[in-house]
Formats: C-alpha cells, structure tokens, sequence
C-alpha cells in the first residue's frame, strides 16, 4: 500500500486526517457557528396543504345544476332528471374564462341540496345519467376535471350533504353510508382535487316519500364528520377540506365576499362544527385560535348562485369587483368567485366581459411593482449576518424574511426610494410557516421630510393589501406596533395604481337632482344637456344639478394623468317627480307607496297579499302635462315577486272621469326587469292610474318598483 498524498495531521483520536479537508470542516463548523436561529414558531402554523391552498388566492366556483333549469336558488328534491338539458354545455369554454380571468383554480358544485348529481353516480336515480344531456352518457364533474388540466387549473369540488330528493332523509344510518359512497366515487374517478368543500344546510323544507315536511338534523353528528373527513384524507391527501370548523378551511362568515380588517388565519376549532350560529366571528377568527384555519370568501358576479336571465343586467361593476378583492385577498382570504353558467351550458357574456375586465384591472393595479433602487432597513434585524435582515422584504423570495431579536415584538421598517415617486398601495406578507404574529401595523410616508400617517391596521397574515390616496414620497415607513413575538415579515410590495376609470354612474333624485359619479376622485367627468357628443370642452362636472324638464344628458369620464376617456353614454329624464302624489292605492300603505315615484330603482312598494291579482295606483302629477306614454320598472330584488305582466293605464284630468289610453302585456318582463316603456297617442292629463292585470307569482301581490311618464 503506497504513501497517503496530501498533508496529514492526527485528530483528537490519534488518527492521521487530510490537512485541507479537516480546514474545510473547521470553516463550515464554524459558519455554522455564525448562523442564526430562526424565529420560534408562534402559536398554530400552516400544514403543507393549506399553505398551497393559500398560494391560490383566488380561484372559480360555478353553480350550474338542476337550479339552473328550473330558475331556483334552491330547488326541493322533486324536480326530474329530464329538466337538465343543456343545448350547448361547455367546459372548456369555463376553463378559459376562469385561466384569463387570472383565476387558479376552479371548484365546482357537483351536488346541491336538491340533491341531483351531475356526475352518474351508483347511489342515486336523481342523477345526471338519467337526463336527456348525452342520451345520459355525460359527465359534467369528468368534462370539467378534463378541461381544468388542459389550461392547467386546479380543480375542486362542492357538494350538499343534505339531499332533499332521498326518501330516508332522516336516517343518519342509511343517509350517511350512501352520501359516503358519494364522496369515494368523486375522490377516486376525476384526478387530484385542491378542495374538497362542504355546502351545508339544515331544517329546509323537503320532499320526503311524497309528503313536503321540514327535516332538522343535529349539525355535530348526523353526516359522520369524523369518517368523511378521514375518506378525504385516505383517497385525497392534498385536498383542503372547507366547512365552517374545516378543518383546513373555513367560512369567512358571509356570502358578500368580504372579512374583517381583522382577520386571523386561527380559530378555537373544537368549539365550530358546521352550522355553527356564531358564523361572524369567522370573519375576523380568533387571536387565541388554537388551530391554523384561513378563510375563505364565497361571493357571486350576480345576485344569486344560479344564472337567471332576469339578473343578466345586474353582473357586479368594476368598482365592486374591486372592492371584493381588495376586502377578502387583500385581507388575509381566499376568494372565490362564482360564475353562474347559463342554460347553455355557457358563462354569459356579461360575466365574461366584467371577470376580463376586473383582470385587465388587477393587471393595471400591481403590473409595475415599484422595486427599482428601493433600499431597506430596519430598527432591528436578528443577528448579524443579514441573514434576516431588512432586504429579504423586496428580494422576490418567498422563503426569506426580515425578522427581529427574539423579545422585540415592535420595530420599524423604512423602504427608501432613489427619487420622490408616487405610490397608493402597498402588499404586506408575513412569513406564516412560523404563525401569525402581527397585531397591529402603521404605515406612514415621508412627505417634505416630515413623517405622514396614511394607513393604519391590525392582522397581517398571509397576504394584506391597503388602498390610499396617492403620496409622493421618497421613504416609506411599516411601523409593527405589536406582535406576539418576534417580527417575521417576507415581503412588502409597493405600487402606483392607475386611476380607476370607469363609466360614471347617473342618478337624479325625486327633486330633480342629477349626480354623475365615478369611484376616482381623480377622474374627471364632462357633460352636455342638449344631446350633444360632449368633449373635454364641455362642462366639466362639479357637483350636482337640477333637472325639473324633459333633457338628455351625454357624458364620459376622463383621466387627466393618461388622457384616456370611457365612451360617451346618455341618460333621457323627463319631468320631475316632486309635486307627485300617491292619491290611491287598492290595498297597502299609501305612505310606503311613494317609493314607487322616489326616482330610486332600488326600493320598492308591494300591495297586500289579497284574494285578486287586480291591484291599481293612482298618481297626481300636480299639473297636466302633454302624455305620450308610461314607464314601468319591476322591483330589483334579489327574489322579486308580484311583477306586473299584463296592465292597464288610464289617464284623467280631474280624478273623477278616466279613460284608458292602452292596455297590454309587458313581454319578458319577468327574465328582463329593465325599465319597460309604453308609448300611447299623445293626451292631456293630471292623474293617470296604472292597474295591474296579471302579475307573476301566485300570492296577488303587485309590486312596483318605479312609474314614470314620458312627455316627449
């Protein structure tokens, strides 16, 4: 055996080592040495799941189920399978609306509590496999899971325990084996699913062995939590299990898309089960939590879940789409959105336009992060090596963070800029694989070297967000108030939004007090009142006016920072409404019946519940005026009822001695409630009565959102 190469020298041992790399351990010994331990682990911390469902933020629900054919929000178990037949159903067209909408997933309702089945599932005849779709071959939960990979978007489900279309209902013993059954077939046949989501209901009216009777069940033992929640783990390890109690995922607490501003990602879990009455904490969670539970936030484009073509007008604006996602991602929430597919089988055009429009949005919004030459530093960084200091909160790294000396649960971080810039928002995340610790925050800006509060909140989490005006400023401050231990934050973003343009929105009051606003204060509004294009050389809108007579009022909204303008729109009032007087009603109170000439679609009077669907108002203009027709609104509702489709309308002079100018059918009132308007040959008259004929539903009542006049 030759001569060892190298310099040798003896260990501890005795033993002859390699001179280099014995240098080599001495120096990795003592970087080591130098490393410094990361913060403790503060309270409850993500599992792997959740922290990849947090990743999401922001992803599709869509509604489209028996309910949709049968123009419900909740159907009762007795419609047949034969009702689902969509003419042009597609689920690819739904992934790509939801893949350019800047969504990252897409959760699909497969079961609601009516109970139908959209895949053909072994456990029930109410299912899709008994429709005409396909000759009954189809499968909407196969088509979808297919579809979401090919554009390469996450799939989930969510299904309704609760099955009004099963006989033994009220069995927990038979019900929960067949609904266990339910899940196996979901969680073994469509592919990986990110969530697994629980719609629950309890004491809804039912059909039962042919009898409609009300079912209460106990929330806390009847679907055998405990098991289903152990079938998702066997078949769907990965899945984020969602119910009020989670246990991965909870309910923020409402179905308007929007949590607390304080928001903890912890709850006191063993106290929520499903049905839990005290849902609004779950909207701020609890600081003391004992488990990891996020929120999710659930909320529509439209009114209701399901599409109803009597809702195509009322797919939320920009301005609320907006304030959605900055009040649920920006605080600290998933959101999930929800498309109401059609009866087509389509998301609606509409849905399209406002989801790619909210996009395009967004995409202005946080499209130029502000990063270029920002500096960092901090009143307190752990150690000594940067290791967590101040820079890791612009470094582009999720998985580094500025943190403090353990007992400094309060310090500040100063972002400079290289030169004065605007900004107006700023993203804050903390490092949540370590918990949440943030209990309160201010952020302040450097204004003519003078510090300047702009903002000030309590949790941060995941993920927040804050909107303010726009500051131009050369430093900005995050000052962490409190915390329950040592600070450990990963990033902080800041940008200059745009300013918001949108078409403004025109409203005139009963007296005839018009507003044009837009949700921008920047933005600046030009008007004309003689049916003229109107330009930037118009009037320029300052405040409110009075418009008494019949005009035309052209306008648009302009940026002056990008000259960028909306397209011009036009509103037709005619006369003022306040000298008008309810003088007569059928039924009801005559008080409450002056929301009908209020001038605002947003309320509405309904006669009494009666014997006959005949019901009648008589309006007295104060004056005669030259009439040359009518205008009816239906109420505007979420559930609107009573809406006149068959009418009458008189015209008098004097109260006394009527004459009916013309009598018809408003046609498709009920799916379109868009003003309907009437015209008739031109007569003097002071009063004029509108009767209603016909109206849908079946209760008689009338309801009556807006009555007007057209005089020109």
């Amino acid at each position: 055996m030759g001569k060892p190469k190298g310099r040798f020298v003896l260990d501890t041992y005795g033993n002859m080592v390699n001179f280099r790399i014995s240098i080599l351990i001495l120096l990795l010994s003592l970087q080591a040495c130098n490393q410094t331990e990361s913060p403790q682990t503060i309270g409850p911390k993500p599992t792997e799941r959740q922290l990849a469902w947090q990743q999401l933020e922001y992803y599709a629900f869509v509604h489209f189920n028996m309910n949709t054919f049968t123009n419900r929000e909740w159907g009762t178990g007795r419609e047949k399978p034969m009702q689902f037949d969509p003419s042009e159903l597609d689920t690819r067209q739904w992934a790509r609306v939801a893949k350019e909408a800047g969504m990252k997933g897409v959760i699909l309702s497969v079961k609601h509590h009516d109970g139908f089945c959209l895949w053909p599932t072994k456990t029930t005849e109410h299912s899709i496999k008994n429709s005409p779709w396909k000759a009954g071959k189809g499968d909407v939960v196969k088509d979808l899971s297919e579809a979401c990979k090919a554009y390469g978007l996450k799939f989930g489900i969510s299904i309704s325990p609760w099955d009004l279309n099963q006989a033994k209902g009220g069995d927990p013993s038979e019900y929960a084996a067949d609904f266990h059954e339910q899940l196996r077939e979901l969680l073994t046949k469509y592919g990986e699913l990110f969530e697994v989501r629980f719609d629950v209901a309890n004491g809804v009216p039912g059909f039962y062995e042919d009898t409609d009777e009300t079912r209460k069940i106990k929330e806390t033992t009847y679907f055998e939590w405990e098991k289903t929640v152990e079938i998702v783990r066997k078949f769907q390890p990965k899945a984020a299990i969602f119910s009020d109690a989670g246990p991965d995922v909870r309910w923020v607490g409402n179905e308007e898309g929007w949590a607390n501003e304080t928001n903890w990602s912890i709850m006191r879990r063993n106290e929520i089960y499903p049905g839990w009455p005290r849902y609004e904490e779950l909207r701020s969670g609890h600081e003391d939590g004992t488990h990891w539970l996020p929120a999710e936030a659930n909320v529509s484009m439209r009114p209701s879940w399901y599409y109803r073509p009597d809702e195509d007008h009322q797919v939320k604006t920009i301005p609320q789409l907006l304030d959605i996602y900055y009040n649920s991602v920006g605080r600290n929430t998933a959101l999930l959105l929800n498309l109401p597919v059609d009866t087509r089988g389509l998301v609606h055009e509409n849905d399209v336009d406002r989801l790619l429009a909210l996009r395009n949005q967004l995409d202005l919004d946080f499209g130029a992060p502000l990063i270029d030459g920002v500096s960092a530093m901090a009143s307190d960084e752990r150690g000594k090596n940067n290791q967590f200091g101040a820079l890791n909160v612009n470094d582009g790294n999720p998985e580094t963070y500025w943190a403090t000396n353990d007992g400094v649960s309060s310090a500040s971080l100063i972002l400079e800029f290289q030169e004065p810039t605007e900004v107006n928002r700023i993203l804050l995340q903390e490092y949540i694989p370590l918990g949440q610790r943030v209990k309160n925050f201010i952020v302040s800006a450097e204004i003519d070297g003078k510090w300047r509060e702009i903002d000030g909140q309590t949790t941060i989490g995941y993920k927040r967000i804050l909107r303010f005006k726009t500051v131009k400023t050369d430093k900005i401050k995050v000052q962490i108030m409190a915390a329950k231990g040592p600070i450990a934050l990963s990033n902080v973003e800041m940008y200059r939004a745009p300013n918001l343009l949108t078409i403004p929105t025109i409203v005139r009051s009963r007296d005839g007090l018009v507003t044009l606003s837009v949700p921008d204060p920047k933005v600046d509004v030009y008007y004309t009142l003689d049916g003229s294009k109107p330009s930037t050389s118009s009037m320029k809108y300052e405040g409110p006016f009075v418009i008494k007579k019949p005009t035309t009022v052209s306008y648009f909204a302009h940026d002056p920072k990008t000259n960028a303008r909306t397209v011009n729109k036009r509103k037709d009032f005619d006369i003022a409404r306040a000298n008008w007087e309810i003088v007569y009603t059928t039924t009801g109170n005559m008080i409450e019946a002056e929301k009908l000439i209020d001038d605002d679609p947003n309320t509405y009077w309904a006669s009494d519940k009666g014997v006959s669907a005949i019901q009648e108002v008589i309006i007295d203009l104060g004056k005669q005026y030259p009439l040359k027709g009518f205008t009816y609104l239906p109420m505007q509702e979420r559930n609107p009822f009573g809406i006149i489709t068959h009418f009458e309308f008189y015209v008098s002079t004097d109260n006394k001695r009527w004459r009916r100018v013309v009598r018809g059918e408003f046609d498709n009132i009920v799916d379109h409630r868009v003003e309907q308007k009437v015209p008739f040959k031109r007569t003097r008259a002071r009063y004029i009565k509108l009767r209603g004929i016909k109206v849908s539903g079946d209760d008689y009542r009338t309801s009556f959102g807006e009555v007007g006049v057209l005089t020109r």
